[in-house]
């Protein structure tokens, strides 16, 4: 194995708190119910299935353009809370990982569907460990279609069977097992049938590494 692949949200680290506010502020303009259960079935999902799943109960008809609108509103408010990111909201564990690999000769990419990738890897100071990110900026089809893995790969220069993929959700697991991938989940992906590595903290990369550097 010469390759690592990070899903970022749930991952790296957490911004559900910050998707959570500003998907419920478009709910409350819609007057819409929406509350933990739903914002956790938006996890790595792209905007526009997301807010297909948020407009469930909502009682009209909007065009594709008034959803355009409500999708870019909502990345509105979710960019201004980014700014409330720093190096301090990663943990620790996360950056001695990444550190443990690349002293091994691991090739490191992030394979997210969030646009908003390389503004959170800068601002919490985690884009130097990184060899190439594929995010929603250079993908038309989210998770669970491996597109975003697969263009990861491709940026490390690597075969899939060649890289881990590291995800939180089922989705993503589903996405890297089509795509050809190893696959190390954490959370709840780590209950998952077809995750061949469970995790319960992911330092526990660093003994996988071992185990299957070449």
């Amino acid at each position: 194995m010469k390759g690592v692949i990070f899903d970022l949200d749930g991952v790296l680290l957490s911004t559900d708190r910050l998707h959570y506010e500003a998907w419920k502020k478009i709910a409350d303009k819609l007057k819409v119910p929406f509350d933990r259960s739903v914002n956790d079935r938006l996890r790595g999902v792209s905007r526009e299935a997301s807010l297909e799943i948020v407009l469930e109960k909502y009682d009209g008809r909007l065009s594709k353009a008034e959803k355009e609108d409500l999708c870019n509103e909502k990345n509105e408010y979710y960019k201004e809370l980014l700014h409330t990111l720093s190096y301090e909201t990663i943990n620790p564990k996360v950056r001695e990982t990444l550190s443990f690999l690349k002293e091994k000769g691991y090739r490191l990419a992030v394979g997210s569907s969030s646009k908003n990738t390389k503004t959170i890897l800068q601002r919490t100071g985690l884009e130097n460990y990184f060899d190439a990110v594929s995010d929603g900026n250079n993908i038309k089809k989210s998770k669970p279609d491996p597109e975003v893995f697969l263009k990861a790969a491709e940026y490390l220069f690597l075969k899939p069977e060649e890289c881990f993929v590291v995800e939180d959700a089922e989705a993503g697991i589903d996405a890297a097992v089509s795509g050809g991938f190893r696959t190390i989940g954490i959370g709840p992906a780590a209950g998952y049938s077809k995750t061949e590595y469970p995790i319960k903290d992911i330092v526990q990369i660093k003994e996988i590494a071992i185990k299957n550097k070449t």
